[in-house]
């Protein structure tokens, strides 16, 4: 009926809304390969930028396959009471703890200072990777979820299995401690 604008008339959409995303899953969940395949890659980006944050980015390609593994074994489940994001985004969070679990049932190695291995914009990065693993788990979830991931406050709450005001909280604590930590490296 209406014709977009020409400066976006041509821009193909990197990723699709939300809806079209639950749809894929749940014609996967009925066995359609093709929407499968294309549902690992519109939601595959998302899911590793949620990882990276939640566990040690290294570690994050390995965790997005397993959460697409799990995914795949739960998708017969799949009733679309929340979106497929969401649902995902719940599977990658139990991924995540999964891994911290063993991790630290596991001997430690001590690393050197990353700080020293690079200047510039990758120290920052270092830096700022070194504040978010200081937080506590549940306030780095909430934080992750709502300010690298997107997910509104009632998204985060279904991925982080808790109540909305639980997540605002969460995120406001790990603000105040990021914050926190910030004066005292200054």
């Amino acid at each position: 009926m209406f014709a977009e604008p020409a400066e976006t008339a041509s821009v193909p959409r990197m990723l699709p809304r939300e809806p079209d995303v639950t749809g894929l899953a749940l014609a996967a969940r009925d066995g359609d390969q093709e929407a499968l395949a294309a549902f690992v890659r519109a939601t595959q980006p998302r899911v590793l930028r949620f990882l990276a944050h939640l566990v040690h980015p290294r570690a994050a390609e390995d965790l997005t396959q397993e959460t697409y593994l799990r995914a795949v074994r739960s998708l017969p489940g799949f009733a679309a009471r929340s979106s497929a994001v969401t649902w995902l985004l719940a599977i990658a969070r139990r991924v995540a703890a999964d891994h911290i679990h063993a991790v630290r049932a596991a001997p430690h190695v001590v690393a050197l200072d990353a700080r020293q291995a690079a200047a510039g914009r990758f120290e920052d990065w270092v830096i700022l990777r070194q504040l978010l693993d200081a937080l506590p788990i549940d306030r780095r979830e909430a934080f992750v979820a709502t300010q690298v991931a997107g997910l509104t406050y009632a998204e985060a709450a279904q991925v982080c299995d808790c109540p909305i005001g639980t997540i605002r909280s969460r995120v406001a604590r790990a603000r105040e401690d990021l914050m926190a930590a910030l004066t005292t490296a200054a």
